[in-house]
């Protein structure tokens, strides 16, 4: 019982440790990541989408806020892999060896999907829905007078989950490979998971047909490829319980 306490206070104790290397990592590039915020929010105010827009400030406070708010999550996309990677490392050593190299290339893999998803947003939604917006507030004749925080907070909310929903596939890989879900659950559960995808896209889009089906088409191409994904790894989980089976 003894053994069994302090093997449970070992793995506490072990999470403390590697949720500590997280926190100071993230605060190092915190601070050097207020020094990259700046060029950041320039870039995306030269723009295209941002050059014809005139940004105004209307509290005080927007300037420092959306310079703090780059800052942090500049250092938290960075940070991630370095997070995903402490992660790993707690759980290893319950892993079989095969099972860690698989695992661990998890993670650069999980960064390129991120970064795919924030560039398809940024570079091909969130264009259209800015000159979609322009042209409906031109053809009311509503002179737009944008505010900088409400244009990045707008920007951040289209971009960033994408880089998450874009995570789909690892997740999917990764809980077959526990054998928490299957390929024949996600076949089953697709008009639920489309009708959930549908709603997400509602939350993440404005209220207009044409960008909602740009964002809900490819995250049901992305549901789809999850699936084979599953069944890939799935059959690899079959295959290794035969060969510890015939071991045994």
């Amino acid at each position: 019982m003894n053994d069994n306490e302090m093997s449970v206070f070992d793995h506490i104790g072990e999470l403390r440790k590697r949720l500590i290397y997280v926190v100071v990592f993230f605060l190092i590039v915190f601070v050097a990541s207020l020094f990259f915020a700046e060029h950041l929010i320039l870039y995306l105010q030269n723009a295209r989408e941002a050059k014809e827009l005139t940004m105004n400030a209307f509290r005080i406070t927007d300037p420092i806020k959306i310079y703090m708010q780059f800052a942090f999550i500049i250092a938290l996309v960075i940070t991630s892999p370095f997070l995903l990677y402490q992660l790993w490392a707690f759980i290893s050593p319950g892993l079989y060896e095969k099972e860690r190299k698989v695992t661990l290339s998890y993670i650069p893999v999980s960064v390129i999907l991120f970064l795919i998803g924030i560039s398809f947003s940024y570079f091909i939604l969130f264009p259209f829905v800015v000159k979609f917006m322009g042209g409906l507030a031109e053809r009311l004749a509503i002179n737009q007078v944008i505010g900088i925080n409400e244009y990045f907070q707008f920007l951040l909310q289209l971009t960033l989950p994408f880089g998450f929903l874009f995570q789909l596939p690892v997740v999917i890989m990764f809980l077959t490979r526990l054998g928490i879900i299957t390929p024949m659950f996600l076949s089953k559960s697709r008009k639920y998971a489309y009708f959930i995808l549908l709603v997400v896209a509602g939350l993440i889009t404005p209220p207009e047909l044409i960008s909602h089906m740009m964002v809900s088409v490819p995250l049901f191409g992305l549901y789809e490829v999850s699936i084979i994904v599953s069944k890939r790894a799935y059959r690899k989980v079959l295959k290794a319980e035969m060969e510890a089976n015939n071991i045994g």
